[in-house]
């Protein structure tokens, strides 16, 4: 089972800016984002300290059920 982190790596778009892109490039360049991290409430809380964006965490729990359905 993939990461987050590396199921996410499939919406890097450096053109496109919609939530689920400007999500995926902030990930990317975010240096302590828990990359290997499998687990919801760790990547929620590291969301919720390190905010990107406003719609960051409504995006990443909308991302989050995809990531289920399809690991």
């Amino acid at each position: 089972m993939k990461s987050f982190y590396q199921w996410m790596l499939r919406y890097r778009d450096d053109y496109a800016l919609d939530n689920e892109r400007k999500l995926a490039n902030w990930m990317f360049s975010e240096h302590d984002f828990p990359i290997h991290s499998k687990d919801y409430n760790e990547i929620s809380q590291y969301l919720e300290w390190h905010i990107p964006f406003a719609d960051a965490l409504t995006t990443f729990d909308q991302l989050w059920e995809k990531y289920r359905e399809e690991n």
